[in-house]
């Protein structure tokens, strides 16, 4: 059922995208409990995806491979597999090739990249970000760097902290929570934002933002 609407969703990557999450409708998975709000979307169950992913409380997925990789940002609650459990602030990549059987005691929120990876980035990743993740002050936190590619977490208060990094052209920002505007496009708490002709000087911020960014990637 919906499987239609996850079929080829945004796959142009020549395309500024801007998507409030919070106004988008859940949509079943294949597996009781578990929905998802789908940004960008190759196939129905398989290929390129990036989601929003819900786990309500004692929901399981059944064991599962990920053939290019899985990438996770744990946005709320506490996400669970063999390897441990992961709170709020981690952030993990499974590589190509590996499995995983996930579950969630008491619920979660997921930023969740699926089938991203180039094929020669094998790096298991798993970070703690909790210390920038309940912090006040401005700050950049590196989560990952392979070639091109570089991730992080990013706290801003009223500075254009982004123009002080080197990022590619291609840019795409999940807004934790707060404000900021990129051109005509107002981005705030929960807004998913993928531009590949990115100007660091049109990224405004008047009060707070915190994001997760990644760049060089697309």
């Amino acid at each position: 059922m919906f499987s239609w609407l996850l079929l080829m969703l945004n796959m142009d990557f020549a395309q500024t995208v801007v998507i409030d999450t919070n106004q988008e409708e859940w949509i079943g998975s294949p597996m009781t409990g578990v929905f998802r709000k789908p940004l960008a979307r190759e196939e129905a169950e398989r290929g390129h995806a990036t989601s929003i992913v819900q786990y309500q409380p004692k929901s399981v997925f059944r064991p599962h491979p990920h053939p290019l990789g899985e990438e996770i940002l744990v946005l709320s609650g506490v996400f669970s597999d063999e390897s441990g459990d992961f709170k709020a602030g981690s952030y993990f990549r499974n590589p190509p090739g590996t499995s995983h059987a996930p579950h969630s005691d008491e619920g979660c929120l997921l930023f969740v990249k699926l089938h991203q990876f180039h094929p020669s980035d094998l790096n298991q990743v798993s970070l703690d970000a909790s210390s920038i993740w309940y912090q006040q002050d401005s700050s950049i936190l590196p989560l990952y760097q392979y070639g091109e590619e570089r991730v992080y977490l990013i706290r801003m208060s009223g500075e254009n902290t982004l123009a002080t990094l080197a990022l590619s052209k291609a840019v795409e920002v999940f807004v934790i929570s707060g404000q900021a505007s990129y051109g005509e496009h107002t981005l705030s708490t929960g807004v998913w934002f993928r531009e590949p002709s990115f100007s660091p000087m049109d990224w405004r911020v008047d009060g707070e933002c915190f994001i997760w960014l990644k760049t060089g990637h697309f």
